[in-house]
């Protein structure tokens, strides 16, 4: 497999843009979901009530081309990856796009500190504990 096509993940945190409505939300994991179906993307998107955190994977190519996306969506402020790399296998192979809430909001914040191995380790803490 070439590196663009090979399994790949990215973690990130972002920050609802202060312009947009809570109603927003649904709208971005709506449309998200069709298109991560169409492009081969699964992940996990948890949102805190401001604060986005999502975990993307997928071919190398079609991760990056997204996060790119993410990061000039308007909707979205203050993007930051905090892990990226190579994936053996995948972690939400069955949801194109799984989608919840978490009502402890210092989770993301206390995430949004970390990057790398930390930021994963913790967002699969954060994972464990929540209903998908």
């Amino acid at each position: 497999m070439t590196p663009a096509h090979s399994l790949y993940e990215a973690l990130y945190v972002s920050t609802l843009a202060p312009d947009q409505p809570l109603s927003v939300v649904a709208e971005i994991a709506g449309h998200a979901r069709a298109k991560n179906a169409r492009l081969g993307i699964t992940g996990l998107l948890v949102f805190d009530g401001m604060r986005f955190c999502q975990q993307l994977e997928g071919t190398q190519k079609e991760v990056l081309k997204l996060t790119e996306r993410i990061r000039n969506d308007p909707r979205h402020t203050g993007v930051e990856v905090l892990h990226h790399g190579l994936l053996a296998e995948r972690r939400f192979h069955q949801f194109s796009l799984a989608f919840t809430s978490v009502d402890d909001t210092e989770a993301l914040a206390r995430l949004e500190r970390m990057d790398g191995e930390a930021a994963l380790a913790a967002f699969e803490a954060l994972r464990s504990e929540l209903e998908l």
